[in-house]
């Protein structure tokens, strides 16, 4: 099981390209990153909950996959409640280590469709490119809690083999920047990858899947719109929020920063017990989301990974509240529930009137 604590972020180019320069005038994103909430004991005293209450549990579900909350999410988290949806998204349980039968370490089966290292190929004309193992945010449901990510970092060898890769099957047009969270790794090494694809000419565009721009709006740097918005390839940012309050009006801000520079916004959320299984919450999400500049995309029926049983809310339920959020919100406001079936050419809409 990777336990993803600090490690060095890999900072060279890639090879044969000439990155950006370093933006030196911001870097509070990363000291933000690096005095991010680590241990149990922190967290609950901070957000002051009673340690013989909760400090146990934690500590039992941090062994089998650590904290990692940066202050900025961590101030919008109400003190002294330990039902906030956000606090829910961020704190270990002991219930963490029980066995459920169907809940696996990867649900999704990525693990045999990897052509290269670092690089997933699930569908015909796009490609996941594993840029970073690390988040800035560890999130108690993530599918990947359990992926290794150590067996994966990126050697100079491994990025050429990459871009052969890409550059070799036509097919692909998109290369999606995944990871842990590849805003992450910094804009030199991101601009360089970013650069070498655009040297491919059947890709036409880069998607970019990151919480960043939600748990640390000071990512958004000019160094970063400078890379994401100077390219040919079009540029698509996918956050992931689900609820309304992480949507602060520093997101927004950042959120406005990356619209402003032409980058099209997405938000993909996972239905969650305890967070946002509840219609008030979802359409107010949509219309949060909206006021930032940002499309509802995906809601994702919840993938059943080992040590996050507690979250799983059924198809059923998912179907009937998108069945109400239809009767509320506009239809450019109502998420697709879908759901990742391994095999499957693309990802699965679930019937809503089945």
């Amino acid at each position: 099981m990777i336990q993803r604590t600090a490690t060095r972020i890999e900072a060279r180019p890639v090879d044969h390209v000439e990155a950006r320069p370093v933006d030196h005038a911001d870097h509070s994103w990363q000291r933000l990153l690096s005095e991010s909430v680590t241990t149990p004991d922190a967290l609950l005293r901070r957000l002051d909950l009673d340690p013989a209450a909760w400090l146990h549990g934690a500590d039992e579900g941090h062994r089998l996959f650590p904290i990692r909350v940066p202050e900025p999410y961590l101030n919008r988290i109400t003190r002294g409640d330990p039902d906030d949806p956000l606090l829910r998204q961020v704190l270990p349980l002991s219930s963490e280590a029980d066995t459920y039968p169907g809940f696996v370490s990867d649900p999704l089966q990525e693990s045999g469709s990897m052509p290269a290292a670092g690089l997933i190929r699930k569908y015909d004309s796009r490609a996941l490119l594993m840029v970073t193992g690390q988040c800035a945010i560890n999130c108690r449901y993530c599918f990947r809690r359990h992926f290794p990510y150590e067996d994966h970092r990126l050697s100079p060898e491994d990025r050429s083999q990459a871009l052969k890769a890409l550059s070799d099957d036509t097919r692909i047009n998109e290369v999606i920047f995944s990871g842990g969270d590849p805003l992450v790794a910094n804009d030199r090494l991101l601009s360089a990858w970013a650069e070498a694809l655009a040297a491919i000419p059947h890709i036409r565009r880069l998607r970019v899947h990151t919480r960043l721009p939600v748990v640390i709006p000071q990512r958004v740097s000019d160094s970063l719109i400078a890379w994401l918005s100077g390219s040919r390839l079009q540029s698509v940012v996918v956050i992931h929020v689900n609820h309304p309050a992480e949507l602060d009006a520093d997101t927004q801000q950042a959120l406005g920063r990356l619209k402003a520079a032409g980058v099209t916004l997405l938000n993909q959320s996972v239905i969650l017990k305890g967070v946002n299984d509840n219609a008030r919450v979802l359409a107010a999400l949509s219309e949060r989301l909206f006021e930032c500049g940002v499309l509802p995309y995906y809601l994702h029926a919840f993938d059943p990974v080992a040590g996050a049983h507690h979250f799983e809310v059924s198809d059923d339920k998912a179907r009937d509240l998108v069945r109400q959020l239809i009767t509320v919100l506009p239809g450019f406001l109502v998420p697709r529930l879908v759901r990742e079936i391994p095999g499957q050419p693309g990802k699965t809409p679930l019937d809503l009137f089945a």
